[in-house]
C-alpha cells in the first residue's frame, strides 16, 4: 500500500473556501486520491418541512417581507445579512421549536439567526454583528439563493 502525500496547501485552500462560502463539508477526488473535509458544528435537530398549505399560526414570526417586495436594494444596507449559500431557509431548528429570532429581538454577534439546509446538511447562520432584528425578509421553509438578503440587523 503506497502512502499518499498530504497536500497541506490544498487543505488550507479548501478550508478557506469552506469558511468563505459557509459550507460545512467538502469532498474532492483526483485520480485515485480522495479528500473530505468536514467542519465541526453543533448538532441541529432535523427540520421537517411543513406543507405550505398549512394555516399560519397566530403567533408566527412577525410579517416577514418577501425579498422582492420593491422596498429597494437592501444589499448595501450595513445591517444586511446575506445568504452565504443556496438552500432552504428555516426560522427554527424544527417545526415545533420557537424561531431563533423575531423582529425586535436584541441579538449579539455570532448568535444563530436561522438555519439553511443545503445538500441535507443544516448550516447555522450567525449574526454578523450585535443589534436589533428590524426585518426578516424570507418566509420559513423557502428556497434562498447565494447573496439573498435574509434579515436586517441594526
Amino acid at each position: 500500500m503506497a502512502k499518499t502525500k498530504v497536500d497541506k496547501d490544498l487543505i488550507r485552500e479548501l478550508a478557506a473556501l469552506m469558511e468563505e462560502t459557509g459550507l460545512s463539508e467538502i469532498e474532492i477526488e483526483r485520480d485515485d486520491d480522495r479528500m473530505r473535509l468536514v467542519r465541526a458544528t453543533a448538532p441541529i435537530a432535523p427540520v421537517i418541512a411543513v406543507p405550505t398549505a398549512a394555516p399560519t399560526a397566530a403567533g408566527a414570526v412577525a410579517a416577514p417581507a418577501p425579498a422582492g417586495d420593491g422596498s429597494g436594494d437592501l444589499s448595501a444596507h450595513p445591517g444586511a445579512v446575506p445568504s452565504p449559500l443556496v438552500g432552504t431557509a428555516y426560522h427554527s431548528a424544527s417545526p415545533d421549536a420557537a424561531p431563533f429570532v423575531k423582529v425586535g429581538d436584541q441579538i449579539s454577534a455570532g448568535q444563530t439567526l436561522l438555519v439553511i439546509e443545503a445538500m441535507k446538511t443544516f448550516n447555522e447562520i450567525p449574526a454578523p454583528k450585535s443589534g436589533v432584528v428590524t426585518q426578516i425578509l424570507f418566509d420559513n421553509a423557502t428556497p434562498v439563493e447565494y447573496g439573498d438578503i435574509l434579515m436586517i440587523v441594526e
